[in-house]
């Protein structure tokens, strides 16, 4: 499989709050390059967020802003690209928020949730957070909440769906917008 696993991390519940993301590239089955950027957001940080994921204000006040750092992440938000997310809504809505709230166009790409997903083919376990789906395929997740260690641990997912139930039920799954 070929497709990139998306992580955002937000400052507040304000969908254009991204404080950092990350990216894990896996091409024919294996991840082959990552990407992480913190970015200074136009909001004030909410407390509980930090408490989350630790990213203070202080944290990006010299990062980039999401315009600039969609400048180096938008060539892998093409129509013939798959992006993946634990939680996808989420991190799809972020994306959006982001690009609506800097007037940047919207692009096109298929999708596919590895909450969905793992829901559908590992029923076996009480929920399918993030945390929970890693500990039950012991896949390493030792920073939860770092967007480059989640988007990892999702791809490392997907991966392991992919090596025990094939790419047949999981293309059923992908969605284009």
């Amino acid at each position: 499989m070929n497709f990139v696993a998306l992580d955002f991390e937000t400052a507040s519940n304000q969908r254009h709050s991204a404080c950092s993301v990350a990216l894990t590239i896996v091409r024919k089955s294996k991840i082959v390059d990552h990407y992480y950027s913190l970015i200074k957001p136009e909001t004030e940080f909410f407390w509980r967020n930090v408490q989350v994921h630790g990213i203070t204000e202080n944290d990006v006040k010299d990062a980039p802003s999401f315009p600039e750092v969609w400048e180096q992440i938008k060539p892998f938000f093409t129509e013939n690209k798959l992006i993946v997310a634990h939680n996808l809504p989420f991190d799809r809505g972020v994306l959006q928020g982001c690009l609506d709230y800097y007037d940047l166009p919207q692009p096109h790409f298929q999708t596919l949730c590895t909450v969905q997903s793992s829901r559908k083919l590992i029923t076996e376990i009480p929920n399918h957070k993030l945390n929970t789906v890693c500990d039950h395929l012991n896949i390493s997740l030792k920073n939860h909440h770092n967007a480059l260690e989640d988007s990892n641990a999702c791809a490392a997912i997907l991966l392991y769906l992919e090596d025990h139930f094939g790419t047949d039920p999981l293309k059923k799954l992908v969605k284009h917008i």
